[in-house]
């Protein structure tokens, strides 16, 4: 009995060792252009700040599974670029950056190659919270905008607060 204990026991062990060679390691492949869709905030984005145009997001993968984000923004008709380094935590699709003053979430959704970004921190007391729906392509996608109101309706924001920029695959400064 002792043995055939330690057969089923061992065969188990073999089988979980098994599929841990066959199935991947659930680390997704961030890699490459991200086309984002919509925004939404948690009404503490001034109006002055609220994006008119938006542009491809660049990500990399660096090592230990963190990632770098190349993001390019519109002010004062002038465009500007920066680097995030988000860095990998030991929750699944959770980062830290800025110097590990902010959160960042990447939430898969059921429709094909989109996800939603959420970065939550706060700032001299108050809360931050701002999400974006990114597609790997940049069509618009019905299916995509309701799992992202979805979204937006469980963290308890406003519908209304969804805003869906002008998306502009260059940037160029407008000329004076």
């Amino acid at each position: 009995m002792k043995s055939l204990l330690l057969t089923f026991l061992l065969l188990g062990l073999v089988a979980v060792l098994k599929a841990q060679e066959i199935l991947p390691d659930g680390d997704e492949d961030y890699s490459g252009t991200w086309y984002p869709k919509a925004i939404i905030h948690n009404e503490s984005l001034p109006s002055h700040k609220v994006p008119s145009k938006i542009f491809p997001v660049k990500v990399t993968a660096l090592e230990q599974g963190d990632l770098e984000a190349k993001i390019i923004f519109w002010k004062k008709g002038w465009c500007h670029e920066f680097k995030i380094v988000m860095e990998k935590t030991n929750e699944p699709g959770k980062y830290i950056a800025f110097h590990g003053k902010k959160f960042v979430y990447i939430i898969e959704l059921p429709v094909k190659d989109h996800y939603i970004i959420y970065c939550e921190s706060t700032h001299h007391g108050n809360s931050f919270g701002l999400g974006k729906l990114i597609g790997r392509n940049p069509e618009e996608n019905p299916e995509a905008m309701e799992e992202f109101k979805k979204f937006v309706r469980h963290k308890g924001l406003k519908e209304e607060n969804i805003l869906v920029p002008e998306l502009s695959d260059k940037c160029v400064p407008e000329s004076k």
